[in-house]
């Protein structure tokens, strides 16, 4: 039996839970797993529902006999076979902790996506990824080269059909061209400080701050830096008999831990933008589970 999932957002009205649980009945499906949200400040509805083809119904067909549910209700609606593993584009500089990271859940099956190639603007992780049976492509990047450079990097987004790139420590700033056309298709990561410690080495800034709680959030990437729509985000306690080195191994192991997550939100459809911010359904049941231990 195959598995799908559904996701639909439309302006709240009556009726909608009704008629989408009634369209899977009629063709032989069986609900696996359902999440719902009316936002009543913006009127709008939004609803992922996994399900299973109990009839052996092609995508195909229940597109097609999705459609005039889909106009009756003003909906955008998606469906997706479950199976089919979304093409991802990682990005780095110097910093490998979220990149060993993302390659070691790769590996063992807990994120379940076909990773296309690693950029970086530096050789430090060639090796790594060359290990790996990953496509390393170096772009370097200057003030005068940028235009060229991000080019590139488009180029190879286009040619491999990549439907998501990771910003994972990738620390040079994209246009706001590149953020226009790839809206929704650009995760980053970043510690929590912003807007408060801003520049560089945010974690000592923290610590001569006396800060009691550091943290990260993955968002969005936006023409507005670092101000994209959140999907995740996590902290972690610190004390004052922690140093700044404490600060910036615990705030490493955060980042890696929360970018993670939001991979695993956008890849499995239950991120919903909504206007500057986003809906985020929990995890349908068997999510997490990877294939093997290690």
């Amino acid at each position: 039996m195959t598995s799908f999932v559904l996701t639909v957002t439309c302006k709240a009205t009556r009726g909608i839970v009704a008629a989408i649980s009634g369209f899977l009945a009629d063709m032989g499906c069986n609900i696996v797993d359902s999440s719902q949200f009316d936002d009543l400040e913006t009127g709008r509805f939004f609803m992922r529902v996994s399900f299973i083809s109990e009839e052996g119904k092609s995508l195909k067909e229940l597109v097609e006999s999705l459609h005039h549910i889909a106009q009756k209700f003003d909906m955008e609606a998606e469906l997706h076979d479950q199976s089919h593993r979304r093409k991802v584009l990682l990005m780095v500089s110097r910093f490998g902790h979220c990149l060993n990271d993302l390659l070691y859940r790769w590996r063992i099956g807990a994120l379940p996506v076909d990773i296309v190639g690693v950029i970086s603007n530096h050789f430090d992780y060639q090796k790594l990824v060359v290990n790996h049976d990953i496509p390393f492509h170096h772009i370097p990047v200057t003030k005068d080269n940028r235009p060229r450079a991000e080019a590139k990097i488009m180029e190879i987004v286009e040619s491999t059909s990549t439907e998501l790139v990771v910003l994972a420590r990738y620390m040079q700033v994209l246009s706001d061209k590149m953020c226009e056309k790839m809206s929704g298709r650009i995760v980053n990561i970043h510690h929590s400080f912003l807007p408060s410690f801003k520049g560089a080495n945010p974690y000592k800034q923290a610590y001569q701050r006396g800060v009691k709680l550091i943290g990260a959030t993955a968002h969005y990437v936006t023409a507005d830096l670092d101000e994209g729509p959140i999907i995740e985000q996590d902290t972690v306690r610190v004390t004052h008999a922690q140093s700044a080195e404490d600060y910036v191994s615990l705030g490493r192991d955060v980042e890696a831990q929360v970018l993670a997550r939001a991979i695993h939100a956008h890849i499995h459809r239950r991120v919903f933008l909504n206007g500057n911010r986003t809906v985020v359904f929990s995890p349908s049941p068997g999510s997490y589970a990877s294939e093997r231990m290690g």
